[in-house]
């Protein structure tokens, strides 16, 4: 058995940005370039452009540098922030490019999940793409009919197997596509962040897949924002940021780190050049803010206390319909919420003339557990597109001040820890009530 089930060494990706594409040419414009083409270089020379055309173009690396190694039967995590390179090293160890620099030696049968419906003909029905699929992927035609009924139910589309997939959904497409991957029974499966397309009951059902390939003994490279997911499925992370290897190591470790990383204590985090702020030609975003009760910033707050998610954007033109939103996230990568100003009564109905304007919700006190938790702000248009999304821009953190537990400053086990009211009754007497007293 192979020491090393993936060995990456030195990889590096370079793209090529800026340049000028060229159409087709005819033979006379061909020869008719060959018979320039010294003019060309002398003028370029003079000009001081690259690449001959009078077209400037920059180099952008991808990656650079990367080396790691993962063991048969290991699962691994890949995370890191949108652009950081993580499709880019997939798509690499997939064999779908080629690295400019380094190597990556595979041992074993690779099954990859990139993109949704990669591999399909939309012409053809779920069923013919099933064994067309199957086929690219390395399974003999007698393994997909075996495996054939068991693909079908765990994709969910009986009834459309027989449908050209060009009328099927999104969803219907990468449950498809995960249900012959995920049944090809490689050696390697390596799975991007397309899960997010499915339903949440779809998604579960995908994570305990990959959680059984792992216990078989396969390796998994698991691509996801899910950092909780990382961390269950997960006994080892790599963290790749900027296209290089930040940290590899133990999934809550690495995990950790990263959520740490580029975050701020401060109580706000701004963005003091609205150009370089995130958003588009629409919208803004200016600030996020936590706060106390009292509106005051902070970045520790007692367990008791509410606390404030503060929002602040710059609105330049009407954008009718667009809701702001945040994601509370713990140490360990869980998402503990999600809110949206949305499920406000009214919302769609509220408009907004360009200006500046802050969104804002209050979280009770005795509701969140003691510990470190981050914020993820976003903003769009409910099924259109996202107008911004900042992963991970600020943390705070929860202390314990013996509030649940009276005399005792522990920390309660949970996500959330929140103060119920509890009721005594006594049978042969009238009941009373052993309710929680106000602060």
């Amino acid at each position: 058995m192979c020491k090393t089930a993936i060995k990456v060494e030195g990889l590096s990706k370079r793209y090529r940005i800026g340049a000028q594409q060229r159409a087709y040419r005819t033979l006379r414009e061909k020869l008719n370039e060959t018979a320039m083409a010294p003019f060309r270089a002398m003028k370029s020379l003079t000009n001081g452009n690259g690449n001959g055309n009078g077209h400037k173009s920059e180099t952008f690396w991808a990656l650079k540098d990367i080396s790691f190694e993962v063991k048969p039967g290991e699962a691994v995590g890949i995370i890191g922030r949108n652009g950081a390179g993580k499709s880019t090293l997939l798509k690499i160890l997939s064999r779908i490019t080629e690295p400019t620099e380094g190597y990556a030696d595979i041992n074993g049968r690779i099954a990859s999940l990139l993109e949704v419906g990669t591999g399909f003909h939309p012409e053809l029905s779920g069923r013919e793409n099933i064994f067309l699929n199957g086929s690219i992927l390395g399974m003999k035609r007698v393994e997909i009919r075996k495996k054939f009924d068991e693909m079908v139910a765990f994709a969910e589309i009986e009834k459309f197997i027989d449908t050209p997939v060009k009328h099927y959904s999104s969803g219907m497409y990468v449950r498809l596509a995960f249900a012959v991957a995920a049944h090809l029974d490689p050696e390697i499966l390596l799975v991007d962040e397309v899960l997010a397309v499915g339903d949440a009951e779809f998604q579960k059902k995908c994570l305990g897949k990959m959680g059984d390939v792992a216990r078989e003994g396969r390796t998994v490279l698991f691509v996801s924002h899910n950092l909780g997911a990382i961390n269950r499925l997960c006994g080892s992370a790599i963290w790749v940021n900027g296209g290089k290897l930040q940290m590899a190591g133990e999934s809550e470790e690495v995990v950790g780190r990263y959520l740490s990383s580029g975050a701020q204590f401060s109580g706000e985090r701004r963005w003091s050049n609205p150009v370089d702020a995130p958003g588009t030609d629409e919208i803004r975003l200016l600030a996020v803010r936590i706060s106390n009760g009292d509106r005051e910033q902070a970045a520790n707050f007692d367990v008791r206390r509410p606390l404030n998610i503060e929002i602040e954007y710059e609105l330049l033109r009407p954008l009718p319909r667009f809701r702001t939103a945040f994601r509370l996230v713990a140490s360990d990568g869980t998402v503990i919420l999600t809110s949206a100003e949305s499920s406000n009564n009214g919302w769609d109905q509220t408009y907004r003339e360009p200006g500046k304007y802050t969104s804002w919700c209050q979280i009770p006190g005795n509701f969140l557990n003691v510990g470190q938790y981050g914020i993820t702000v976003s903003c769009d248009i409910p099924f259109v597109r996202a107008l911004f999304f900042v992963e991970n821009c600020l943390n705070f953190h929860v202390e314990e001040t013996g509030s649940h537990s009276g005399r005792f400053p522990e920390r309660w086990p949970g996500l959330i820890c929140p103060k119920f009211d509890w009721q005594l009754e006594r049978l042969d007497r009238e009941s009373v009530t052993c309710g929680a007293t106000s602060d």
